[in-house]
Order: structure tokens, then C-alpha cells, then sequence
């Protein structure tokens, strides 16, 4: 019978290492690239392979946790529901608030895509909570990278090295991450305000003495305070406002994309500049989240006219969504990074099985 955590049914642990090894040596054998898959809850992220299915799924299980700790490592195919009901049930949390993108989202795949809620600029991204990871390479290698304490690192962090790599070095056979106690108390506050200002009271409110886990801006602009009550209350007089339509149903919406914004037609782009930056010249509409860090931009503008203008300011800019199959999705490296990911595929992954141009054609 299945066990349940936070009402949320939880599969028997099973360990499929072995399968996936003698999968990895008979793709190598063949020379069959791989698409590795977990839930295929983010298959739009990144630009379409062809190449042969490697279900991650049913390779499950929570291995090890130690609430005292604040560590947890789980098998990559473990759902990322059954692994957040496991830590509710004893007051915590995945600290980096990950999206889903899908009911069936697997942990591996969320550290494979290294994305981070609205939670991230006030805790920590994903790769900041990586302890460690067990993986296959491209020579059906099993390596362990990192540990299960934070201060483990001795040299290049290969662990993090993962997180957001689309799974072009390896197969994530487990991930150990830190963890967060759950805050106590949460409210979300709205403000009506002047576009013009949005950015200078977000860095304003950001840089201060507030509780602030989530700041984003769309029709208003929505503050999220954490923490003790008293604390919480405390901001919430200071700062006024009204309590925001929604409350953490806003959050959700937000870190899922379901919010009407994300349901436009335009291709949707996905801009990390520093918080204060000001893009001007591109058409479309915008939505800030993380203070001003990450934005959110619907546009039909040419990629080189949106790559310009994250560059410009010293950020990046991804393709997150679009129509066009064949569109360039992560920002153009320069030819000292490319040659970085170049090395580092034909170290980790030689004959190029795993996901080869998930990221960048050639690699």
C-alpha cells in the first residue's frame, strides 16, 4: 500500500540504476543519442533533438532526510509534490520555491533546469541549495559529486556545475539539497503605482529592513512578507498597502505562469538584468519578478534585438516560449565561454549521447 505525505500519495522507492546504466552503454554502443526525460514537464525549454527517449521516472525514492539537518537527498525521478509533502510534514521547505511547469515534475529535472520561483532573490537560487549529486556520465560512469553538509567544497563544484545544464553532461541519479524551515507567517500586499517608479521602490523596499521573500510588478505592484507574526505585522503597518487579491494564489499563478500575462501570443522572453536596469526600445509587454531581476517580456522583436539589450546593461536573455522551432533559445556565448562548454561536454560526456543541442547546436 502507498504511503501519503500532506495528503499526497507516495510510490514505493525504487532504485533503476542499474537499467539506466545498461541503457546508457547500449545507446554509447550505438552511437544513439539520448533525450533524457522525467516528466516532460519542461520540454519546451531549449531548442528540439532528435534523439531516442531516456525515462528517468521511475528511478524514485526520498533516500535520506534529516530535518535537524536541513538536508535531503532523493532519487531524480522523485516528484518534486512528494518531495515538498515529505518536508511540509515536518515544517519545511524547498527554499528556492521551484516551479512545476507540470503534476508530474520530477526533482531531477527541476535541478537540471535550474529554475527558481519568486522565493530566489531573497533566499537563494536552486544551485545555492546544491549539496551534491550522483550521476552517469557518457561512459556509463556512476560519479558522486559533493556531499550532504554545506562546507564539502574542495575546488570546482561539480554538483552545482548541474544545475540549469539541461541534462547535457549526465543522467542525475540523485541530488542532495539544504533545506528551509517554513515560515510562519506570510501576507502579500498590493500598491498601485506609477510604472516609472516601479524599479527605484523595488530597490528601495529590497535593500531594506523588511521581511520580503516575493517583490514583482504587473498591474500592481506585489509584495510578499515572511517570517514571525509579529515581524509580518509590523512591515505590513510601515509599509500599508492592501492586502493583494489572492494571497499566495498570486505567488503560484506567477511561479507557474498561469496569470493571463503568459497567456499571450508573442513569443515570451525571459530577461535576468541587475534590478535597477533600464531597457528602453523594446516593444512588448513586461512583467517584473525578483525585484527587477528577472522580467518577463511578451515581444515579436528579432532575438538579436533582445540579446542587445540584456547585454547591454550586463545581463542575459532567454527564449523561454515560442511558436518557432528552429529559434535560438539561450543567450550567444562568448568564444571563451563556448570553448568552457566545449571542454566540459567532452569531459563529462565525449560522444555527445546526452541532450546534444539542447542548449547550443554542437554541444
Amino acid at each position: 500500500m502507498n504511503e501519503t505525505a500532506g495528503g499526497i500519495a507516495v510510490l514505493p522507492s525504487a532504485d533503476r540504476e542499474s537499467e539506466l546504466r545498461d541503457a546508457v552503454r547500449d545507446a554509447l554502443a550505438r552511437r544513439q543519442p539520448l533525450r533524457i526525460v522525467g516528466a516532460d514537464s519542461k520540454h519546451f525549454l531549449g531548442r528540439s533533438i532528435d534523439a531516442e527517449a531516456l525515462h528517468v521516472a521511475a528511478h524514485r525514492g526520498v533516500l535520506a532526510y534529516e530535518p535537524s539537518e536541513l538536508v535531503v537527498t532523493a532519487r531524480s525521478g522523485t516528484p518534486l509534490a512528494e518531495l515538498e509533502a515529505v518536508l511540509a510534514q515536518e515544517g519545511q521547505m524547498l527554499g528556492f520555491e521551484p516551479p512545476y511547469f507540470g503534476p508530474g515534475a520530477t526533482i531531477g529535472g527541476t535541478v537540471a533546469c535550474g529554475l527558481s520561483g519568486p522565493r530566489r532573490p531573497f533566499a537563494g537560487s536552486a544551485r545555492d541549495f546544491m549539496l551534491g549529486v550522483k550521476l552517469l556520465n557518457g561512459r556509463a560512469e556512476a560519479l558522486r559529486f559533493g556531499g550532504t553538509v554545506m562546507k564539502n567544497v574542495a575546488g570546482f563544484d561539480v554538483s552545482r556545475l548541474m544545475v540549469g545544464a539541461c541534462g547535457t553532461l549526465g543522467v542525475l541519479l540523485e541530488v542532495s539539497l539544504k533545506v528551509l524551515p517554513r515560515p510562519r507567517c506570510e501576507l502579500s500586499l498590493s500598491f498601485e503605482m506609477n510604472p516609472s517608479s516601479v524599479l527605484d521602490a523595488m530597490q528601495a523596499w529590497a535593500s531594506g529592513p523588511w521581511p520580503i521573500t516575493a517583490l514583482a510588478y504587473d498591474d500592481r505592484l506585489r509584495v510578499r512578507l515572511s517570517g514571525n507574526e509579529a515581524a509580518v505585522q509590523a512591515a505590513r503597518r510601515r509599509l500599508g498597502g492592501e492586502p493583494a487579491d489572492g494571497g499566495a494564489d498570486y505567488w503560484r499563478a506567477l511561479r507557474e505562469q498561469d496569470l493571463p500575462f503568459f497567456a499571450g501570443a508573442a513569443d515570451l522572453w525571459r530577461l535576468s538584468v541587475p534590478p535597477a536596469s533600464r531597457l528602453a526600445g523594446l516593444p512588448g509587454e513586461w512583467l517584473y519578478d525578483w525585484g527587477g531581476a528577472q522580467r518577463w517580456l511578451r515581444t515579436s522583436a528579432p532575438a538579436a534585438e533582445v540579446f542587445a539589450a540584456a547585454s547591454s546593461c550586463g545581463g542575459h536573455a532567454t527564449l523561454f516560449r515560442t511558436a518557432t522551432a528552429s529559434a535560438v533559445r539561450f543567450h550567444p556565448l562568448e568564444p571563451l565561454l563556448m570553448d568552457l562548454h566545449r571542454s566540459l561536454k567532452a569531459a563529462f560526456d565525449p560522444d555527445g549521447l546526452f541532450n546534444p543541442g539542447r542548449m547550443y547546436e554542437g554541444l
